[in-house]
């Protein structure tokens, strides 16, 4: 374990300044080998003691440091029940004091200080220590006044260093204990957003989903403001009620306002409140959104249709988390969170002026793209399964789709994205319930028309008699015909979803005249 990362820590930061400012001492930490990885790497910083730096900075006086450190570290090791701090002599005589670093009940190493006599040096012992530092290195220092300059602590503030000590290896294991806290709220949150948030139709497996779940994870328990972006359907509100209920405020209200279902003046008194008489038909005081809100979460869909003059207002909540009421003379506080979603490029309303841009760079902390069903194809398989179980009812006899059915959903663009697609799937258990599978006739005819126009059949039977090769011909060309209609005509997408390379599909589509589409592929052949 590296003590550095400890460094920033505002009770070592305290620590350290009180040690060196009352015994002019510096912390030192040692690993669980008994290492003292400064020592090891050079960076060495000695105690006020000119022995101890003569010591430090010769080689063999170094071993012989860090020697001493290692027989207060094999006191600790040896007893998991020994957590108080404790001293030892290190070979100068001089005493050592630490205290043991337990992290989830594993030892992880010692704080110590060391350079400090319990009481002054009288001449006897005064000579010994200039004989043995003398033995270790070349002196060209006054002994002398060294011998007069070696710091003293009594009984009395070796206990208080030993409080100290033992303060700060409880304290680094709180501060691991709450990072492993964090670490399990997260892989949580990454379980629920994968489980739980399946049954309430967040649902997905594709890249780009797993890409929208690790920034949830990242958000949910922050206070930032978050913009969600995505085509209408897309379930911006159930990301932002995800984002909420996996929080700190989750407890506290989530509240909605689509910023578009109301004209200017009602839309001002839904999110700020009014008073009593403020306008016609204002017969009390009622409280705005925001102040529903307060302590919770504020999800405003559609903020990119917000007018200039309801922009202001809202920038001043979020700048400064206050708001006057319609009609009031006195501000109100609240402590909101506020997530906003749109469906617009909130750059070019900025550019063309429609949109503040301080406020687009206030709701834009944090940017959340929600892709379009038709951007995340590999994930309709599991959509309609979990939207046929939805909308299932008892008297229902459908296990499932055809599957010309199910060719002819995958190779549908879905500009209505996941709403659209719930409620064609409930249409067709409507229609085809009593059916155990729901046929391709049955789907809205604007489906079938935009994917098979003239009503043709997506899938031909498979040629069961001749030849061999004519027919892995016949089925090749199936294969890659309704890959470039699923794909609309997306060759590179459709060369790795068949396994082969780019050119080689190019020249199988020229071979059974396919190509009768715009290639919208823009990879190069890897």
């Amino acid at each position: 374990m590296e003590f550095e990362k400890y460094q920033n820590l505002h009770t070592i930061i305290m620590l350290k300044e009180v040690i060196r400012k009352w015994w002019q001492a510096e912390l030192a930490f040692a690993d669980k080998h008994g290492v003292v990885q400064e020592w090891q790497r050079g960076d060495i910083v000695p105690p006020n003691n000119d022995f101890c730096r003569l010591s430090l900075l010769s080689k063999e006086g170094g071993r012989r440091c860090g020697q001493s450190v290692r027989v207060l570290h094999e006191k600790f090791k040896s007893s998991k029940r020994l957590r108080r701090a404790l001293t030892h002599d290190c070979h100068l005589n001089f005493t050592i004091i630490g205290a043991p670093l337990y992290i989830d009940n594993e030892y992880e190493g010692m704080l110590f200080i060391e350079g400090f006599a319990r009481q002054a040096p009288g001449p006897r012992e005064a000579e010994v220590l200039k004989s043995q530092i003398r033995e270790l290195t070349v002196v060209d220092t006054d002994l002398d006044r060294a011998v007069a300059r070696v710091p003293v602590m009594d009984t009395s503030e070796l206990g208080k260093l030993a409080d100290l000590l033992e303060f700060a290896v409880n304290e680094i294991a709180s501060y691991e204990a709450e990072l492993t806290r964090k670490d399990e709220t997260i892989h949580t949150l990454s379980n629920e957003l994968s489980d739980r948030y399946r049954f309430e139709k967040i649902i997905g497996r594709s890249t780009a989903m797993m890409e929208v779940f690790k920034l949830m994870e990242k958000v949910a328990n922050s206070d930032s403001t978050v913009l969600i972006n995505g085509e209408s359907g897309t379930g911006k509100e159930l990301v932002a009620r995800a984002i909420h209920h996996n929080g700190p405020r989750k407890d506290k209200p989530f509240v909605v306002q689509n910023c578009s279902a109301f004209n200017d003046n009602l839309l001002e008194s839904a999110l700020f409140g009014h008073t009593r008489g403020s306008f016609t038909g204002a017969l009390r005081d009622k409280k705005g959104l925001f102040e529903v809100a307060d302590g919770g979460t504020f999800f405003l869909d559609e903020v990119g249709d917000m007018s200039s003059a309801l922009q202001v207002k809202l920038l001043r909540v979020l700048q400064e988390g206050t708001f006057i009421p319609v009609g009031g003379n006195h501000s109100k506080e609240v402590d909101v969170r506020v997530i906003a979603a749109t469906h617009k490029d909130m750059g070019e309303l900025v550019k063309k002026g429609e949109f503040r841009e301080d406020l687009y760079y206030r709701i834009n902390v944090i940017r959340l793209h929600l892709p379009p069903l038709r951007e995340r194809r590999e994930d309709l398989a599991i959509l309609i399964d979990h939207f046929l179980r939805k909308h299932h009812r008892d008297n229902q006899r459908t296990r499932g789709l055809s599957p010309e059915a199910l060719s002819i959903l995958h190779a549908y663009g879905w500009p209505g994205n996941i709403r659209e697609l719930e409620n064609e799937i409930e249409r067709l258990l409507v229609l085809g319930g009593d059916l155990d599978q729901i046929p391709a006739d049955l789907i809205s005819s604007r489906i079938r028309d935009a994917v098979v126009p003239g009503g043709a059949t997506l899938m031909s039977p498979m040629k069961t008699t001749g030849k061999l090769n004519e027919a892995v011909e016949a089925l090749e060309r199936e294969m890659i015909q309704r890959g470039l209609v699923r794909t609309q005509y997306n060759k590179s997408r459709l060369a790795r979803e068949l396994g082969i390379s780019r050119s080689n599909l190019i020249l199988k589509i020229a071979k059974y005249s396919l190509d009768k589409g715009p290639d919208t592929g823009d990879e190069a052949e890897d």
